[in-house]
């Protein structure tokens, strides 16, 4: 009998990627991860090569988020898997399925303070669900499989795949590529028979939304749950759009930043049903004492007065022959609240009020994808965008990394090729990974960059001035941004008065290329800070 031809580990993970339907890997290739690279050169899988091991991370990220679709982002090890830990953190705080696979120096060496070597796996551990190190390759293909099986029906975050050099060159039998793994979805239903009678009893209930609602994909479960019972929905800011927010039901974000109308519904309400969020701090600031119906596949996050361990679609499905009473009293005294905050744009004059600069970039991206860096800009996009699709508005509200922004886009207009993405970034985050313009000149995304330049980093600056006794070290000496955007064959511009961000918005979008738009802001505007 003939044998069969055994293959490198490296194929191996690679081929168990293809046949799982992973499309594209955001790395930067390193002596340890080489193997893997050889596998990739002969792969339907298009690897991205990202300028910056963070940036590979946030791209696979905002891929996952506007895909519902674990990303897949890969390092050499040693200075490559330390470069990714900003990105990986960031995914860990905010739940997004990503799966990290690192190099290593080979195991033969391990322990002996080679070259690159760093205990990986100890770095990695506490910002992630699981982090393995294989160092047996048999072993090595049922945990990379799990691990893919895991962040498509279990709980969801990143989890890290860490392999030296000589394992992913050592060879398996090809038949472990067809073994059939399993996991252990832990549930927990044993309060259920309690949840009917709660909802039966409401007559001010509110449906508290988050994002684990799009990660088991019942977006539509909830606004046919929420329609067919007349309850009024609030999200969490990553939830945004679940529930279109011009719909009648939806009250808007709930908590920190949350509308008036959201807010006053979770003081309010006589039963909260929270299915698929954490009830952070910032959730809990627009919470009063309340009774909390709460459903979420981690356990660890569990917080109400009753806790369902279950997938949310699951969930809903349970629930969607209830009896409840009429709301319609309740919805009336909802609608007399504002559902939008009333912010000023108005403003003619210059310089140009960051305010009214993010409400004309918001006019003009008609439909697309807004990809958020952190900054003061955030809190006027917070305050003015109404978000209408899920998955429409990326934001690392978790960790909230200067930086997020450029990367996370590449990934989001990677994962929904058909949609344009608009970029909010200040002048502080841009710099900080400024280096994927050259990913995206390369790749020609049709991405459009909206910098807002107030040539500080504006929300430090005005934390000290009212806590510290003025700002220091928070002035930016800049580089002229739209040489720089120029540079890298991208096509640019600046503006600084009311009515032109708006026209270079739309015409900037029209082009469907690459598009950077420099926005001088007066330098001195603060934000609202929240009550």
């Amino acid at each position: 009998m003939q044998s069969v031809a055994k293959i490198r580990l490296a194929d191996a993970l690679v081929k168990i990627l293809e046949k799982e339907g992973i499309k594209y890997i955001f790395g930067h290739p390193g002596e340890q991860i080489l193997p893997v690279y050889q596998a990739l050169r002969k792969s339907s899988i298009k690897h991205v090569l990202m300028r910056h091991e963070q940036s590979a991370a946030h791209a696979a990220d905002g891929y996952a988020r506007a895909s519902l679709q674990p990303g897949v982002c890969i390092a050499s090890g040693g200075p490559g898997a330390l470069n990714m830990v900003m990105g990986v953190a960031t995914a860990n705080k905010d739940s997004i399925p990503l799966l990290v696979i690192t190099g290593d120096v080979p195991n033969s060496l391990k322990g002996d303070n080679v070259f690159q070597e760093v205990d990986i796996n100890s770095v990695f551990e506490p910002i992630t669900l699981q982090s393995h190190l294989i160092d047996n390759p048999a072993e090595g293909i049922a945990i990379i499989k799990k691990s893919i099986l895991t962040l498509k029906t279990g709980k969801t975050g990143p989890i890290h795949l860490n392999i030296p050099r000589d394992i992913l060159q050592e060879e398996i039998d090809p038949s472990l590529l067809n073994e059939s793994v399993e996991i252990d979805l832990e549930t927990d239903w044993t309060d259920f028979s309690q949840v009917e009678g709660l909802l039966g009893k409401a007559e001010r209930p509110l449906l508290l939304v988050g994002a684990g609602v799009l990660w088991s994909h019942s977006s539509d479960d909830i606004c046919n749950f929420a329609e067919k019972y007349q309850i009024p929905v609030a999200t969490t800011y990553p939830a945004r759009g679940v529930i279109s927010e011009d719909h009648p039901l939806s009250l808007g974000l709930l908590g920190t930043r949350g509308t008036e109308r959201a807010n006053h519904a979770g003081e309010k309400a006589d039963l909260i049903l929270a299915v698929g969020c954490r009830l952070s701090e910032r959730t809990q600031k627009g919470l009063g004492d309340v009774p909390i119906i709460h459903v979420n596949l981690d356990k660890t996050v569990l917080n109400g007065n009753i806790n369902i361990q279950a997938d949310v679609k699951d969930f809903m499905v349970k629930i969607s022959e209830i009896s409840t009473k009429n709301t319609y009293k309740w919805l009336e005294e909802l609608k007399k609240l504002d559902k939008n905050h009333k912010i000023r744009t108005d403003f003619k004059e210059t310089p140009l009020k960051p305010q009214r600069a993010i409400k004309e970039i918001l006019e003009g991206m008609d439909d697309s994808i807004l990809v958020n860096d952190a900054g003061s800009h955030t809190t006027w996009i917070t305050l003015l965008m109404e978000v209408l699709e899920p998955s429409s508005l990326i934001f690392s509200g978790g960790f909230g990394p200067m930086g997020y922004g450029i990367p996370a886009a590449i990934g989001v207009s990677m994962a929904r090729p058909l949609k344009n993405v608009v970029v909010v970034v200040g002048d502080g985050g841009f710099q900080m990974t400024s280096q994927e313009l050259a990913t995206i000149s390369e790749l020609d995304l049709p991405i459009l960059i909206c910098l807002i330049n107030n040539q500080s980093l504006g929300i430090i600056r005005q934390w000290q001035e009212l806590y510290y006794e003025g700002a220091f070290q928070v002035k930016l000496e800049n580089p002229d941004f739209v040489k720089l955007a120029t540079a890298h064959h991208i096509k640019a511009k600046m503006v600084d008065s009311p009515g032109d961000i708006l026209v270079a918005v739309e015409d900037g979008l029209k082009l469907n290329k690459p598009v950077l738009i420099e926005i001088k802001v007066d330098e001195n505007e603060d934000i609202p800070l929240p009550k």
